[in-house]
């Protein structure tokens, strides 16, 4: 790693802010989110620039070279090989740089800049009938700049290649300043180039220069297979591959060029595709099989899948439903083809199934009967690297490092033989597996023993082991992710000294100051050293109010969770992360925050957050965050940020003064039941303009925003003014149904509606009596001990109900998301609580179960709905039973992909928060509610998602499920929640 202890940082960043139109960041929250990536490695940042334009980010490079100090040029910070982590200045390009400047149709090439993420460019292009073809597993996160400079691959590189092999030209800015667009370059424009003289000349003429004193080496030495990810592609400058610089540059890493924009080749988007799943006694077996498979078909995508990789995801429940579509066997191929008509798809899956003596009835075999079942079955296998990241009990970790070794596809059996002996003999349990196999890409997780000084040593030895493998097969020791700081140092026993010399060579053309993201590739850094987790790693292990029962009782484990691919990056689609979908921060991602935390522990000596749980960084970072739970559910390790930021808030205002916003939102439900002694009172006096703009201005409250009116008569209330002298008669039993704050105070017809419905089912409904609650609104603003003190009083509530097995019907999701999840959490070992969560039901899930139900019928509503999710249910209790409910109702549901509502309880209501609240809004539901017609319902079980909707959007009238069936049944007065 080059030295950094002559820069003047101070100066440089000044320096940065005058001349560079951009965003200069070189404060502790920055440089903590940007230390690591998705890998095992982390280096704190001199500092972060997010240049707006590319013309911005050649000036930021210039700046750099002024100061002499080092460069990292940053995609999606995806690879888990640890290219994108230094202690250099780096540059992100994904927040502005990120446009699609022209598409040719006709040549079939579009120019994009770096920071464009691979979906937002297909989604683009998808108008145009074209794609971009190779996907890695990150195409939702993964920035295009990100894939050149690791010559990313993904499963579809089996029909259309690596990144290498679907670029034209680049855009490409040295570290000295030259600045040219490269590509494959004729014998003629080669002459014409050196004669014009200059930086750029003396560059194609050293090229021209190594080229011919290594083209016999080269030849010799480069493996001959499709996944040739590791070293510099100097097998491009060859005259038979047209002495193509661009190509060349593919897989850089960053050493050599930044790259300001490129010029893409595109594929036709395949307009039917299918999906066979072969099952086959382990994955060796499975392994072996590959040849015979590519006799018989040209696939798409060919895979493999471990029996270990299904061991360890039943245990964390991950994708259930979608293994049962996996045939019989202990190790799995899936091979996707495409064609332009489905019965070419199907011609071709059949000619597969001939070839091999297959059918579709065979126990070993499954043909994904359509688009929906294909997705799930290729979303089990994407799932499988988070389930070996982070195994369940006392399994060890799974850390990257020997994660994407590549092979001839023909030897690919006899490898794993080789490589699962190695780890036997240096003490390792079996890894599981899964790879791009018809390409003899093998992704693995090893159980290395970072955390100890011999376990690094083992972990050193079996590295290069198992590098002079791959070399004795002919392979690539990284056949995706690149070389980084994982396998750098282990080239020379790849290609020989020959060929690491020549490398040599090359960096210094390009960079011969050693400023580009040095310690890759060329003069690599040690594979063990700059470790996120070492021997030399000893973070705080503070006591906490929640248990973290899945992270061994620790708060430190549970911030380390995060293994960095960045699936919160995405900027379309699922509930995770709202706030960086509107801010495209990486501060205000999942991996941001977790970053932050991490750094917060203090397990490092140059840790870039220094006054822990005080830490104003980690506060701002955290802020945006909209504690919406959708990380609980859709990050592959299931990092659950919102239960972070509770504990690091009780600890940040432990014995402080805290945000007014804590008082009166946190307090409400006592607020509510105060303000019954005048409801309407209170309502006349919010909607009077100076008394309201006091209220909300002491209370933190937003000024944009109305509060919700309190209702004249709670939902408690009505339900002893009912005055049933007798138990409504039901067949079915008891159920409990639960009056949480915002049903009870603010729009009782929600469970008066439940009421009339269950009752109907043939349920006998009870209600406490006494003033109760979940702890919601404590444990989303950090008062977690207020919070443990209101579950306890409510777990003396409804004892008689837990001790009696009565089920617990929950309205409110986020509040029965508390039973389900939060209230484990706090009091992981108290036997009440755990039988509360199994008790806890939503109202679909109990209307929906099989058995006692089976005679009743819901009612008929056949309308069309546009379906507002709410984030907890998402996350928690699931929406299947929500789904099967309306298919049963006649409800035409369109349940948006929308994520978050961007009120999200307390968030949307506090003073700062607006803005980004909106913007979620804004982003999916607002617009397709509004595109909506008017006589489609629109329903929102959650309290937050109808006051975001009411207040935004004045036509609309957001409705809980329970009303829309009840009023089936018998219409309600909503003004009063009595019956018509």
């Amino acid at each position: 790693m080059a030295s950094v202890s002559h820069i003047d940082i101070g100066a440089l960043e000044e320096r940065l802010r005058a001349e560079v139109d951009g965003e200069i960041r070189f404060d502790e929250g920055s440089r903590a989110a940007y230390s690591t990536d998705a890998s095992n490695y982390r280096l704190v940042p001199l500092g972060v620039v997010v240049p707006r334009t590319v013309e911005a980010a050649a000036q930021a490079i210039r700046v750099c070279r002024q100061f002499d100090v080092p460069l990292l040029s940053r995609g999606g910070g995806t690879t888990l090989s640890g290219q994108t982590t230094n202690a250099a200045v780096v540059i992100d390009w994904t927040k502005y740089c990120n446009r699609l400047i022209s598409v040719d149709t006709e040549a079939r090439t579009c120019v994009v800049e770096p920071g464009i993420v691979l979906d937002d460019l297909n989604a683009q292009l998808k108008r145009y009938g074209l794609q971009f073809g190779p996907q890695p597993g990150s195409h939702g996160q993964c920035s295009l700049g990100g894939m050149i400079g690791n010559n990313s691959c993904g499963a579809t590189a089996q029909k259309y290649g690596k990144t290498a092999d679907n670029v034209r030209r680049l855009d490409v800015h040295t570290y000295d300043g030259m600045r040219a667009w490269v590509g494959p370059t004729s014998d003629s424009e080669l002459a014409e180039i050196v004669g014009e003289g200059g930086r750029r000349a003396e560059v194609y003429r050293r090229l021209l220069e190594l080229r011919d004193r290594c083209a016999d080496e080269v030849r010799r030495r480069f493996p001959d297979i499709p996944r040739r990810v590791s070293g510099y592609n100097l097998d491009w400058l060859l005259p038979e591959h047209g002495f193509d610089v661009a190509r060349m540059l593919v897989g850089s890493e960053g050493t050599l060029v930044a790259v300001l924009r490129a010029e893409l080749e595109l594929v036709p988007v395949p307009e039917a595709r299918t999906l066979v799943v072969f099952g086959f006694p382990d994955i060796v077996q499975a392994a072996s099989a590959v040849p015979e498979v590519l006799e018989h078909c040209d696939p798409v995508m060919l895979e493999g899948f471990s029996g270990e990789l299904t061991d360890l995801m039943r245990p964390q429940h991950m994708y259930l439903d979608n293994l049962t579509l996996f045939p019989a066997g202990y190790g799995w191929l899936m091979v996707q083809v495409g064609a332009s008509t489905p019965d070419e798809a199907n011609a071709e899956l059949d000619r597969l199934m001939a070839g091999l003596g297959k059918t579709p009835d065979d126990p070993d075999v499954t043909v994904a009967r359509g688009p929906a079942q294909m997705a799930k079955i290729l979303m089990a296998r994407e799932a499988g690297f988070g389930a070996a990241y982070r195994p369940p009990g006392d399994l060890p970790e799974g850390w990257n490092g020997w994660e994407d070794s590549a092979v001839p596809p023909d030897r690919l059996g006899e490898y794993l033989r080789d490589l699962f002996a190695l780890y036997e003999e240096s003490g390792y349990e079996r890894p599981a597996l899964f790879g791009h196999f018809g390409h003899g890409c093998v992704h693995t997780l090893s159980p290395f023993r970072l955390r100890t000084p011999s376990g690094l040593r083992q972990m050193r030895e079996f590295m290069f082991a198992a590098a002079d493998i791959v070399a004795y097969y002919g392979g690539s020791v990284s056949g995706e992710h690149g070389d980084g700081r994982s396998r750098s140092e282990l080239l020379e026993h790849m290609f020989g000294e020959d060929i690491v010399r020549a490398f040599s060579e090359l960096k210094a053309i390009f960079d011969p100051y050693h400023r580009m993201n040095p310690g890759i590739i060329v003069s690599p850094d040690r594979v063990d050293e700059h470790l996120r987790i070492s021997p030399d790693y000893r973070p705080a292990h503070p006591e906490t109010s929640f248990r973290f029962p899945d992270d061994r009782g620790d708060f430190t484990t549970a911030v380390s969770r995060c293994m960095g691919i960045g699936r919160c990056r995405t900027s379309t689609g699922g509930v995770m992360c709202p706030s960086y979908m509107v801010t495209r921060e990486e501060e205000h991602s999942t991996r941001g925050r977790s970053r932050l935390l991490f750094e917060m522990m203090q397990g490092h000596d140059d840790s870039a957050v220094r006054d822990g749980w005080r830490s104003e960084a980690v506060k701002n970072a955290l802020d945006l965050c909209l504690s919406c739970k959708g990380c609980k559910s859709d990050c592959p390790v299931s990092v659950d940020m919102a239960t972070y930021k509770a504990e690091f808030l009780s600890h940040h205002y432990a014995g402080r003064l805290r945000p007014a916003a804590h008082y009166s939102m946190g307090w409400l439900p006592v607020v509510s039941r105060l303000v019954q002694v005048a409801p309407q009172l209170v309502n006349t006096a919010m909607r009077t303009r100076g008394v309201a703009d006091l209220a909300k201005r002491l209370g933190g409250i937003a000024p944009e925003r109305q509060p919700p009116e309190f209702a004249t008569q709670t939902f408690q209330d009505w339900w002893r003014a009912r005055r049933v002298t007798e138990p409504v008669p039901g067949r079915q039993g008891a159920v409990v149904l639960w009056p949480d704050s915002f049903t009870n105070y603010f729009q009782p017809q929600v469970a008066q509606a439940a009421v009339l419905l269950l009752e109907d089912a043939g349920y006998r409904v009870a209600v406490p009596d006494r003033p109760v609650c979940c702890g919601l609104t404590w444990i989303s603003t950090g008062q977690l001990k207020t919070a443990q003190r209101m579950l306890r009083r409510t777990l003396r509530v409804l004892q008689p109900w837990i001790e009696a097995e009565t089920p617990v019907v929950g309205l409110e999701p986020s509040c029965t998301a508390v039973f389900r999840s939060d209230a484990r959490d706090l009091f992981p070992n108290d036997e009440q609580v755990q039988r509360l969560q199994n008790l806890t039901v939503t109202l679909s899930e109990l209307l929906t179960r099989d058995g006692p139900l089976s005679g009743w019928t819901p009612p008929r509503v056949n309308q069309p709905a546009v379906v507002q999710t709410h984030c907890h249910q998402h996350a928690i209790m699931g929406f299947d039973a929500d789904r099967e409910l309306m298919r049963r109702s006649g409800i035409d549901a369109d349940v948006l992909d929308s994520g978050c509502c961007g009120l999200a309880g307390n968030f949307g209501f506090e003073k700062g928060h607006y803005e980004v609240s909106m913007a979620c809004a804004e982003r999916v539901l607002f617009p397709a509610l509004r595109s909506a017609p008017q006589d489609a319902l629109v329903l929102a079980d959650g309290f937050s998602c109808r006051t975001q909707i009411a207040q935004g959007l004045a036509d609309r009238d957001p409705r809980h499920l329970a009303e829309v069936l009840a009023a089936a049944i018998r219409p309600l007065n909503r003004s009063t929640g009595g019956e018509s």
